[in-house]
């Protein structure tokens, strides 16, 4: 098989049918923009879960004079109730599983609850005394947490035991649900892609009929016939590839890295590094859907 020959049939048919060719780059393109998108955000939700996860604390809140609860009878917990959440912290049974803690007072509370909620009124009618004294831990392993939250809870003084994870898996679990939204977004634009693709090429062999006809009459194979088809369709979609990871790439420079880095100090986000293997993955689920189209439907049209 002549390649200059094939190459110089493949260019004819996407000078013939430039239309239909920009529709194709343009379908692709966006479709593996979404691609991309969800797998960046798969990578960005991991990243966080590894960040977060291992920084997650388990709260120990104890009594107020407000608080309800039959461990609560007493209303503020008393010192020697403090004190008896600390031994335990530090006993034989617990002290394996954590870390290291630390005790925040009404008046620590109050502060950081001041920073939160700096500017709304609701600080206003807030007093240090309804804010829980709370014992913060960190455990060696977080995933144990649950050995801490039977230990303590409904010990007397002591108002609730919350693990940190929970209020991330909420978190997470929104995030997932966006990028399954996504990544079923660009399941269906790469299903009308893979159909463009297929209609672009036999448009192509349907304008070319006489010369198909000819071809098939002095002998020429069906490889030979469906090869520049087959590299129109790719052709098309690694273009649209391209556009897609340089759009990747822009949006993890420019909006993740610059505008979302400078604003979220505190977070780990994706970087270029990330986005730098994305692509390839683009290009190559660009490439085989044009190929596996291009190849279903010039070898339907010959069959008829």
């Amino acid at each position: 098989m002549r390649l200059g020959l094939v190459l110089s049939e493949a260019a004819n048919g996407l000078r013939r049918n430039a239309s239909m060719v920009v529709s194709v780059v343009l379908v692709t393109f966006i479709s593996l923009t979404f691609v991309g998108a969800a797998i960046l955000m798969q990578m960005q939700i991991g990243q966080m879960k590894n960040f977060w996860y291992d920084r997650a604390q388990v709260g120990i809140y104890m009594c107020t004079a407000i608080s309800p609860g039959e461990t609560c009878t007493g209303g503020e917990a008393s010192q020697d109730q403090i004190d008896s959440v600390k031994a335990q912290l530090e006993s034989a049974t617990l002290s394996p599983f954590v870390d290291k803690y630390y005790f925040e007072t009404h008046e620590q509370a109050f502060e950081n609850f001041k920073k939160q909620f700096a500017g709304n009124p609701v600080a206003d009618y807030v007093t240090p005394d309804q804010l829980n004294q709370t014992f913060w831990v960190n455990l060696k392993d977080p995933s144990q947490s649950d050995v801490l939250v039977e230990s303590l809870s409904g010990v007397a003084g002591v108002e609730n035991v919350a693990d940190q994870r929970k209020y991330l898996d909420q978190i997470f679990s929104v995030l997932n649900a966006a990028s399954y939204t996504a990544i079923g977004i660009a399941a269906l634009m790469l299903v009308a892609a893979a159909l463009l693709i297929a209609t672009t090429i036999r448009l192509s062999a349907f304008s070319r009929r006489r010369e198909l006809g000819i071809m098939r009459l002095v002998g020429a194979s069906n490889r030979f016939i469906q090869t520049p088809f087959i590299l129109e369709g790719v052709f098309a979609a690694l273009l649209g590839s391209l556009l897609a990871g340089g759009a990747i790439l822009a949006l993890v420079q420019w909006f993740v890295q610059g505008f979302l880095g400078s604003r979220l100090t505190g977070f780990s986000l994706v970087g270029m590094q990330d986005a730098l293997l994305v692509v390839p993955i683009l290009l190559v689920v660009g490439a085989v859907l044009a190929a596996f189209s291009a190849n279903f439907a010039i070898t339907r049209y010959l069959k008829v």
